[in-house]
């Protein structure tokens, strides 16, 4: 049995072309929640499992019983690839000293500090201000830090990029996004998750470099990969690390 959930924000990435929306299927009695993204450009039906879940990809034109046999005839597969990535995701982060929370690829260990009064990185250290002890102050002492250096990150890696891509400076945005890094907006605007910044500088670059070039091309077509791949050879290879990787970066 198959159900509609609700229906997602748009996640078009300015291509007016796609949309997505979340489904359900019922295999063995398990309900499996999936996104379903159509498209005019897609000609056949992808089922993709990572990080994020089930996606499908799909023909805009595609009946709904087309893709639910494929769900159907390939639901085995998709249990076990879900059972796998839910074995492979990290515990939930502990917010207390000694703890350590990625930035820029680099682990940084949470440390009590009497003699500071902002958070400050040491090394290989995050001191925190000591009265911030209490999980929910930590956590919000270090968001906070996060935040800061990730809107300090982005804009001067944007600038670096806009010149070689030939685009205007856009502005640039944190966003609170759960399943998306970055979005640009036909207005100018690039928006970027701030838990990026807890990876590593290559992968950043590589979501930076994706959204500036949707400022030429605001799709995915191979005019636009050529752009992306003009400016960054290896971006196959950046975004394969970023998707493999990117559960190190949601601790926050």
């Amino acid at each position: 049995m198959f159900k509609r959930v609700l229906s997602l924000l748009d996640m078009r990435d300015n291509a007016p072309s796609t949309a997505a929306t979340l489904e359900r299927f019922l295999h063995d009695g398990i309900a499996i929640d999936y996104t379903l993204k159509r498209s005019t450009r897609r000609r056949s039906i992808t089922l993709t499992v990572d990080e994020n879940g089930l996606r499908v990809g799909a023909p805009s034109r595609a009946s709904q019983s087309r893709v639910e046999a494929l769900l159907i005839r390939h639901a085995n597969w998709i249990a076990r690839k879900l059972a796998e990535w839910n074995a492979r995701r990290p515990p939930p982060f502990a917010w207390e000293p000694g703890a350590a929370i990625m930035t820029l690829g680099t682990p940084l260990v949470l440390t009590p500090d009497h003699s500071i009064t902002a958070t400050t990185r040491v090394g290989d250290h995050l001191c925190v201000v000591a009265g911030a002890a209490d999980p929910v102050a930590l956590k919000e002492q270090v968001t906070a830090w996060l935040r800061e250096t990730a809107q300090v990150w982005f804009e001067q890696r944007a600038a670096h990029f806009s010149t070689v891509l030939d685009v205007r400076m856009p502005r640039i945005r944190l966003s609170n996004a759960k399943t998306r890094w970055g979005s640009c907006h036909p207005d100018g605007r690039v928006h970027l998750n701030w838990r990026l910044i807890q990876a590593p500088p290559a992968m950043i670059d590589y979501v930076v470099v994706h959204e500036l070039a949707h400022l030429h091309e605001a799709n995915h077509s191979p005019r636009f990969w050529r752009r992306v791949e003009l400016v960054m050879p290896d971006y196959k290879e950046r975004r394969q690390a970023l998707r493999r990787e990117s559960h190190h970066y949601l601790l926050a």
